[in-house]
């Protein structure tokens, strides 16, 4: 699997023609340089520098126009992974946006929110920015059959979609606890200095047992002694490091349907067992629902934001606790989602959302349809 080619270098490559920086954000890990490498041939001139090196940090920081021609030399190139890490990164871009009209300028990051505070103001129209995810079941499993696919499920429920697990399957539990323990959301420690990792680390795990249910600030504050607004910034700490993401409810009736809830899932399944120490198999496993609803979502948006496609995702709920699990709307049409991985109980969206919105098409995900639904 080591050459999966990413769906996100087509999105990529018209723009290395343009005189742009190009960002890649994302979180570590999952194979910002190696599709960069798989970008470029052996002849391009690359300037690679890695900004999590004090010495190149350093050298970064002069931001001048003669020791940045002295950097760049004859180099037609430059790539700088973990952007963020440089202070001022986003003058140091525009430097060399501005001033070196014949170098395609490239960084990668792995920290939204810090790329957004330093980067992305002094770049206003100087830049693309792309979003590279961990590896989607389109890419692992294009050209293959829906059995070949299915058969595979099992494990990408348990141990996710990140490139080094993919490759070596015989050694996946080991090296996801490296991953998660060393590069994912300790990130938010480094990067914001939080002051209570032990609270973070309780909140990760009450999350991931709340996978596809209402997450209440409130109730998470109480339970762990913290204030709502204390859980809330933890939790935008760690949708801007790229460990979860928020589905906001849809209403368009306040009286009737929740508007102020949100649901959490992980961009990786393997990532949220990780957290609480399960890789049970499945048949051992209570959580198979939860495992199901988190990779189906989470591989739904992957997709439409690596194709770039217009589309607004949520959940939905009325006060009579009838529900849906994923709405879709674009463009003024409006997608409907059950996911369902137990076909043998009967299960069907909403009766009362379709009653509501009788003109949106409803479908239930299961293991033996869910390949249109991925995009594969």
């Amino acid at each position: 699997m080591s050459s999966i080619e990413r769906y996100l270098t087509h999105q990529v490559k018209p723009w290395l023609n343009k005189h742009k920086a190009i960002l890649i954000i994302g979180a570590r890990q999952v194979g910002k340089t190696t599709m960069l490498n798989d970008i470029f041939d052996d002849t391009a001139k690359i300037l690679w520098l890695n900004a999590d090196e004090n010495t190149t940090r350093e050298k970064l920081s002069q931001q001048d126009i003669p020791s940045l021609k002295l950097l760049v030399g004859n180099y037609n190139i430059i790539i700088i992974d973990e952007v963020q890490r440089i202070a001022n990164a986003g003058l140091l871009l525009k430097l060399l946006v501005d001033n070196f009209k014949n170098i395609k300028v490239i960084a990668t990051g792995s920290s939204s929110l810090d790329i957004s505070e330093t980067v992305f103001e002094p770049l206003t129209g100087r830049h693309i920015n792309f979003h590279l995810y961990p590896f989607s079941l389109a890419e692992l499993y294009g050209g293959k059959s829906p059995y070949e696919i299915a058969r595979n499920l099992p494990f990408h429920l348990i141990y996710g979609n990140y490139p080094d697990i993919c490759n070596h399957p015989d050694i996946a539990e080991t090296l996801l606890k490296n991953l998660t323990n060393q590069y994912l959301y300790k990130d938010v420690l480094i990067w914001k200095d939080i002051r209570k990792p032990d609270l973070l680390d309780k909140i990760l795990k009450l999350l991931s047992f709340q996978v596809g249910s209402e997450v209440s600030f409130h109730e998470l504050g109480k339970q762990l002694q913290v204030k709502s607004e204390t859980i809330e910034q933890y939790i935008n700490l760690l949708e801007k490091s790229f460990v979860l993401f928020r589905l906001k409810a849809y209403s368009t009736n306040a009286r009737k349907e929740v508007t102020k809830m949100c649901k959490v899932y992980f961009w990786d399944n393997g990532v949220r067992n990780a957290v609480i120490g399960n890789y049970n198999p499945l048949n051992l496993r209570n959580d198979v629902g939860q495992l199901w609803e988190n990779l189906m979502i989470s591989e739904r948006m992957k997709m439409n934001s690596t194709l770039d496609l217009p589309i607004k995702s949520y959940f939905w709920r009325n006060y009579n606790q009838s529900e849906v699990d994923y709405i879709e709307w674009n463009n003024g049409k409006l997608d409907a989602f059950e996911m369902k991985w137990n076909m043998h109980k009967r299960k069907v969206v909403s009766k009362a959302f379709s009653n509501m919105y009788n003109k949106a098409e409803t479908t239930v995900i299961h293991p033996q349809n869910f390949t249109a639904f991925c995009r594969i």
